[in-house]
């Protein structure tokens, strides 16, 4: 019997643990053959030896589990580096398919205690190290349209994250760094999609190393139940964007974890006021603006639990 993702290649970025790691196996689990990326660093901070160790462990479990898998560990932020890794696809299985972008680092610090390098860094690994792979890709997948004359298939998964949805006060670097990846994603779409490939992004909850302080003191499981926070939750979503079932699926951003996926729609415009002559007077705005701000709640922000549905235990 056929698999959804039978004769396609992936790149998995970040995949050595955690969400990237889960990602990675569920491709190979549908058929897919996948490069295994991770620059293997041990601090989530992007600090440390950088170690061939947890690319090879997945990609070592993807070909015991009878898929194909090789290991890649070198750095997306680095350009270079990146085109090597899209070029490590094409010559192991002679093309790319599915790029998934799961890579980052962690620097968080209120904004009045930032330092300029934890800014760049962030900035660096996370929307730098999607636009590396995303380039490289789109001009494997362009080329190839041109040469066949018809669209060719091409799926992208990016990572985003909430923290740019609701706002993360000690995480100003990471939020900006998401929202350029959802910025990133939906260009990319309009961009690629005569070429037949598609770019959506995803905003997972998941506990990982990435995620230890955020999810500390909420609720696990019972034994023998899976956790809300567990990245195999994520993974299915990752599998079924990457599938030919997706190909109607361009340009979205879905949160998903705990057996719930979110479809988010683009921002709305909630209230609209014109001026009564061409341009407005500072007068008028005070008039209109400052009596629609007072009659909404004072913190339209949600408390944790709120947004990620959780008990703390």
């Amino acid at each position: 019997m056929s698999l959804p993702l039978d004769g396609l290649s992936a790149i998995v970025t970040g995949a050595g643990r955690g969400l990237g790691r889960a990602e990675a196996l569920e491709l190979a689990r549908l058929g897919a053959s996948v490069v295994v990326n991770d620059f293997g660093q041990p601090g989530r901070d992007g600090s440390g030896e950088a170690s061939a160790g947890p690319a090879e462990e997945v990609a070592a479990e993807i070909r015991a589990a009878g898929g194909q898998a090789v290991a890649h560990t070198g750095d997306v932020a680095d350009h270079e580096q990146a085109r090597g890794l899209v070029q490590s696809a094409i010559d192991t299985y002679g093309k790319l398919d599915i790029l998934v972008n799961n890579a980052g680092i962690l620097r968080d610090r209120m904004i009045f205690s930032m330092s300029e390098s934890e800014w760049d860094s962030v900035i660096h690994v996370h929307l730098k190290g999607h636009f590396n792979t995303v380039h490289f890709a789109s001009v494997h997948w362009r080329e190839r349209s041109k040469a066949a004359g018809a669209p060719v298939y091409g799926r992208i998964v990016n990572t985003s994250s909430e923290a740019f949805l609701a706002g993360s006060a000690g995480q100003p670097n990471y939020a900006a760094a998401k929202g350029g990846i959802v910025g990133l994603t939906t260009s990319t779409a309009l961009a690629l999609a005569k070429y037949g490939v598609t770019s959506n992004a995803i905003c997972p909850r998941a506990r990982t190393r990435m995620t230890e302080d955020v999810f500390a003191g909420f609720a696990e499981p019972g034994e023998g139940r899976l956790d809300p926070l567990a990245p195999e939750h994520v993974a299915p979503l990752v599998g079924y964007l990457a599938s030919p079932a997706a190909a109607g699926v361009n340009g979205q951003l879905l949160v998903v974890h705990g057996g719930m996926v979110a479809v988010v729609e683009r921002p709305k415009v909630s209230a609209k006021f014109d001026s009564a002559k061409e341009t407005f007077t500072f007068e008028e705005l005070d008039e209109v603006l400052t009596p629609h701000y007072a009659e909404r709640p004072a913190n339209e922000t949600f408390a944790a639990a709120e947004v990620l549905g959780l008990k703390k235990g």
